[in-house]
């Protein structure tokens, strides 16, 4: 099995002949036309070969093979997500081990360091005692034979579980593996700070921020089992890991676990099956979440996954009380309520910290001429180009075009250009401004940061951010959805979300899920140091600026009742026939000009007309997306939809074939390329 290139005509496996037999998940170099490639060994033909077959040009033996159920899992995902097995299984391994040859893999593998058992725990780092809940939830783990949702309130102790159910899991097996999902790399530095506490050396990461020799490195530990637990994002889940015994999904409803590109897998759906593939050896899944995704909570209420709650907050942590800020009551324009100022003002002078959330980096969404109209469009997207105050410049948030501010209107020649909305650059400097006459109490000034993808840039960027406000060196936290989600923050007793409207009524029937669970992790954040909030003798505060304060989303927030609000949009979706009470594809097609995609899409519904599954799938129209330019390239889709997911899975299967052979049709010319989006999480 080799990496073909994308539509080549080329199958997933070539047969290629060795002097003695190789098991199958052996790593090899084959020739591949006029290059060499690695290959992994899948099995042995059950037929032999008309035609002579190349050799194998060498084996690596010296690497122990990959596991059956890793190579089950990578066949999984490819039938599933409608990929070739070849390009899951190469790009599961790290790029740089592609480039070895067998004596420079020996040389790596005997720089390796040698299996590492977890160290004791410093005094400092002694397991603390178990609440009740989580006591409960660690018995559920270790005694229920399916994938456990642990619905633990933000601050509840889940990190804890997590920990805990790892020490339990190495106890009893010297030799077990544990693999721990995150959904971003800015939440692994303060998991893998807390996790390498607990186990020392034993603890490897995996995410996109390593070097190439850094990810080799950590994937062959794991692969070989020095490293015991490993710590990754979504890319982690096919992580070769062959004693593999327990898998935490942290956050996971967050979307971020849904590749958007390649082969468009959810990790969070694929750890539950790997855990499946490893159930006779006693593989666990921790599904863990403050707000869990509706298709989670809807497999726990059928039955499908244990439910395990964990409802307060450790040490008597309190809940936020959520305070509306009517805007049709305010100042026309008004970026930050003056109430809201004054509160935060009050919290940064008894020596508190607030954070601000506002989900739009940059300091304004677009520069407009109040003259002729004219908006800072990018010529290369359907999109504008974002002001960027800093070095200022436009910015496209897609396509990473750039542009000087322009000295005059380009359409009507008006000098006077202006910012329209606002961004977190913007809320940062009038934060500044606002708390200017402030200090602290040693008398040092206020200091207002700022977290987003702009700042976080640098290398460690994000971790002296971060460490700046653990240690209390900036008193308010701006900031977009980063901000909102794991952080251990300790001083934080206000939390604002400046600009929820937008999400309320948003085209996107997954953006209600996805505001309330972007509010209730911002909630918390606030007041997790219950012995902090009780000295300062503060009211921990959620505050939320909004047009529509009677919208029925705040009742269920003001309650922190998130039961109430997924059975309220599951009853919805139910009605409506929407996932998770039906299943969807996206057939996704771009070219350089928007009607040959569209022409593409309409030759391929016709061709599914006689496919197996179609009296049971719906084939919806084809239309432009949402943001339909990119980087000058036109995008379309096309829906399908049915209440029976194998159906659609058949259909899909047979669908390829009559897809690759579209290609080159008179009125699809300029079509640049193609994919199918299974279970689709944006459109």
């Amino acid at each position: 099995m080799v990496p073909t290139p994308a539509h080549s005509g080329l199958g997933d496996r070539l047969t290629y002949r060795h002097t003695e037999a190789l098991p199958p998940g052996t790593l090899v170099r084959v020739p591949l036309g006029a290059r060499e490639v690695v290959g992994i060994v899948w099995g042995t033909p059950a037929t032999a070969p008309a035609t002579p077959v190349r050799p194998i040009t060498e084996a690596w033996q010296a690497l122990p093979p990959l596991a059956p159920e890793w190579r089950e899992l990578v066949g999984f995902a490819a039938r599933y997500y409608q990929r070739s097995l070849g390009e899951v299984a190469l790009a599961a391994l790290p790029p740089a081990l592609r480039e070895l040859d067998a004596t420079r893999l020996q040389r790596r593998l005997q720089r390796a360091p040698a299996r590492v058992s977890p160290t004791a725990p410093s005094p400092a780092e002694t397991p603390p005692a178990l609440t009740d809940a989580q006591a409960a939830a660690l018995a559920a783990i270790e005694t229920v034979d399916q994938p456990i949702l642990l619905f633990g309130a933000t601050g509840s102790g889940k990190t804890e579980v997590y920990l805990q159910a790892t020490a339990r899991l190495l106890a009893r097996d010297p030799q077990a593996q544990a693999l721990v999902l995150v959904p971003e790399i800015n939440l692994t530095p303060q998991l893998e700070q807390r996790f390498r506490a607990r186990f020392g050396d034993a603890v490897t990461t995996l995410h996109s921020r390593l070097t190439p020799a850094q990810r080799l490195q950590h994937w062959l530990a794991a692969h070989q089992g020095h490293a015991r637990i490993v710590l990754g994002t979504r890319m982690a889940i096919f992580a070769s890991l062959p004693r593999l015994r327990l898998i935490v999904v942290d956050e996971e409803h967050d979307p971020s676990y849904k590749s958007q590109e390649g082969a468009r897998y959810s990790a969070r759906d694929l750890a539950v099956y790997r855990a499946r593939l490893g159930a006779d050896a006693g593989c666990r899944v921790i599904l863990g979440s403050a707000t869990p995704s509706l298709e989670s909570w809807h497999a726990a209420d059928s039955g499908r996954y244990r439910r395990v709650h964990m409802d307060d907050r450790m040490g008597g942590a309190r809940w936020p009380r959520l305070r509306l800020v009517d805007l049709r009551q305010q100042p026309r324009g008004t970026l930050l309520a003056p109430p809201l100022q004054a509160a935060i003002e009050a919290r940064v002078a008894r020596g508190e910290q607030a954070l601000v959330l506002l989900n739009r980096r940059g300091y304004a969404p677009v520069i407009a001429c109040d003259a002729c109209g004219w908006k800072s469009g990018c010529p290369h997207c359907s999109a504008h180009l974002v002001f960027h105050k800093a070095d200022r410049r436009l910015r496209c948030h897609h396509c990473g075009h750039t542009a000087p501010i322009p000295r005059a209107c380009p359409d009507c020649g008006n000098v006077d250009l202006a910012p329209l909305g606002r961004g977190t650059e913007q809320l940062e400097e009038q934060l500044a401004a606002a708390l200017a006459t402030l200090q602290r109490a040693d008398g040092t000034p206020v200091r207002v940061g700022r977290l987003d993808a702009d700042t976080s840039r640098a290398r460690g960027a994000l971790e002296r951010t971060l460490q700046a406000v653990h240690d209390g060196a900036i008193d308010v936290l701006v900031g977009t959805q980063m901000i909102a989600k794991g952080h251990d923050f300790r001083r934080i007793t206000l939390v604002a979300s400046v600009n929820t409207d937008g999400a309320l009524f948003a085209s996107d029937w997954r953006a209600p899920e996805r505001l309330f669970a972007l509010l209730m992790q911002a909630a918390g954040r606030a007041g997790r140091d219950a012995a902090f909030v009780a000295a300062q003798g503060s009211a921990v505060e959620l505050w939320v600026q909004t047009a529509y304060p009677e919208h029925p989303m705040f009742a269920a927030l003001a309650r922190h009742d998130y039961a109430a609000f997924a059975a309220q949009q599951l009853e919805e979706r139910r009605s409506a026939g929407m996932p998770p009470f039906s299943h969807q594809a996206l057939l996704r097609a771009e070219a350089r000009q928007l009607e040959a995609a569209l022409a593409w899409l309409r030759h391929a519904a016709e061709a599914a007309h006689d496919l197996p599954g179609r009296a049971h799938v719906m084939l919806y129209a084809p239309v432009p997306m949402a943001l339909t330019r990119v980087a000058g390239i036109e995008r379309a889709q096309l829906l399908l939809e049915s209440p029976h997911r194998p159906a659609l899975q058949a259909l899909l299967a047979a669908w390829m074939p009559r897809l690759h052979a579209l290609r080159g049709l008179p009125d699809t010319r300029g079509l640049v390329r193609w994919a199918i989006d299974v279970d689709p999480l944006s459109f």
